[in-house]
């Protein structure tokens, strides 16, 4: 089996896809009207035909709550916080760093849906690397394996589990 794409149930599919495409830069690739499929997978389903997929009128869907978000990642993060600012966003939380070092914003789609762009990992990495820090601190100050950053900082796309994560 093969995880195919998130699809997010929407109010204005107008409205929706000229947001991901302004904030985000995703484009269309496939359009069926009620259902539209954007650049890095994100699927957008009016809410009505979402209702009647899943037997239930559109009132009983209500709206998004806070437990799920879409995540991305920027290599050109500080010129995205930029082009966030320029816009009128309702923010979850400005630009923060978290624990690990990596800096992120959290906001949200015209229906409540929660966005996050985060630094891409290998950005962070680089960032410490170029401040001084040897893998083996970058390793401690992430809070990650030193093979992670040795991965990252020769640009391979990397997903690791911690005990803590493990089956």
């Amino acid at each position: 089996m093969k995880f195919q794409n998130p699809l997010l149930a929407v109010s204005d599919m107008e409205r929706s896809v000229s947001f991901y495409k302004q904030v985000l830069g995703l484009n269309k690739i496939v359009d069926f009207g009620a259902n539209v499929t954007l650049t890095g997978g994100v699927c957008l389903q009016t809410r009505e035909t979402w209702a009647e997929f899943i037997n239930v009128s559109p009132e009983e869907l209500g709206w998004c709550g806070k437990v799920s978000e879409l995540y991305f990642e920027e290599d050109a993060f500080d010129a995205f916080a930029e082009h966030l600012a320029q816009l009128d966003i309702h923010y979850v939380h400005p630009v923060k760093t978290h624990a690990w070092g990596q800096r992120a914003v959290r906001f949200y789609d015209p229906d409540g849906h929660i966005i996050e762009v985060g630094e891409n990992m290998t950005s962070v990495c680089q960032r410490f690397a170029d401040s001084g820090m040897t893998p083996e601190q970058i390793g401690k100050r992430m809070d990650v394996p030193l093979e992670y950053v040795v991965a990252c900082m020769q640009g391979k796309t990397v997903f690791f589990m911690t005990s803590q994560t493990a089956p």
